[in-house]
C-alpha cells in the first residue's frame, strides 16, 4: 500500500500528494460505536491514523485502534473510501468487532466513549459521523469526498 503518491516528473507540473489513513468503525453486539476524542483538537472522530508504507490496510486498522483506545478488534470489511479534497487526506474505514481489551485514553485521545447513533450524529462533524454510519448498512463500501467540513455532493 502505498503512503503517498503523485504522477508527475521532474520538470513537469505534478499533482499533489495524497496521504492515506485508515479508521475502525468498530461496533459492539448492542450496537454502540467506539469513538475517542482527539487530543490535538477536542473533535469527537473514530480511532485511525496515517497507514504505514509497509502495512496492510487492515493491520493498520487494528494497530490504530489499539494505539488509541485500548480495544483489540477483528477487522471485517471495508465500508467506505473518504477523501477530504483540502487536504489530500484518502481514508479507508472498515467495520470492525471489538475483541478484547479495555478503554483507555492515549497521548491522542483524551476520552473513549461507545456511542449510540445518536449521539454520534449529536457529537461529530457531519463528515466524521457519516463515516461511523455508513459502516452500520450494508450498501457499502461507500464512496464521499469532504472540504474538511462537509460533504461534498460529487454526483454531478
Amino acid at each position: 500500500m502505498l503512503l503517498c503518491m503523485s504522477n508527475g516528473s521532474a520538470g513537469t507540473k505534478s499533482t499533489p500528494l495524497h496521504s492515506v489513513s485508515v479508521a475502525g468503525a468498530v461496533v459492539r453486539e448492542d450496537g454502540r460505536l467506539l469513538a475517542i476524542r482527539r487530543a490535538d483538537n477536542g473533535t469527537w472522530e473514530l480511532p485511525g491514523g496515517v497507514l504505514e508504507l509497509t502495512e496492510a490496510p487492515e493491520a493498520g486498522v487494528a494497530r490504530e485502534v489499539l494505539e488509541e483506545t485500548g480495544i483489540h478488534v477483528e477487522v471485517d470489511e471495508l465500508t467506505g473510501v473518504y477523501k477530504n479534497t483540502t487536504r489530500g487526506i484518502v481514508a479507508l474505514v472498515f467495520r470492525c468487532k471489538p475483541s478484547g481489551g479495555t478503554e483507555r485514553t492515549s497521548d491522542e485521545s483524551t476520552a473513549v466513549d461507545w456511542l449510540t447513533p445518536a449521539e454520534v450524529e449529536e457529537r461529530m462533524a457531519e463528515v466524521y459521523a457519516i463515516r461511523l454510519l455508513d459502516a452500520l448498512d450494508d450498501k457499502g463500501p461507500h464512496v464521499r469526498s469532504n472540504d474538511g467540513r462537509h460533504l461534498l455532493d460529487t454526483s454531478a
